[in-house]
């Protein structure tokens, strides 16, 4: 676990580069904060690493 007690800020986190980011980085042990507009998404994102060895928060808005 190359990133354990990393924190971690993603933006953009509920599709595409950002989500593989984030899914990568939890599984590595890091304790990521999530960021994105859809709520649903993330929603569904933080269910799908609930057994990873990180952690993962998820915050809906726009960082624009």
């Amino acid at each position: 676990m190359k990133l354990k007690d990393k924190s971690i800020v993603v933006t953009g986190a509920s599709s595409g580069m950002g989500k593989a980011i984030v899914e990568l980085f939890v599984k590595e042990g890091a304790n990521v904060i999530a960021v994105a507009r859809r709520k649903e998404r993330l929603e569904a994102l933080t269910e799908s690493l609930k057994n990873d060895a990180g952690q993962v928060q998820v915050y809906a808005g726009d960082v624009s």
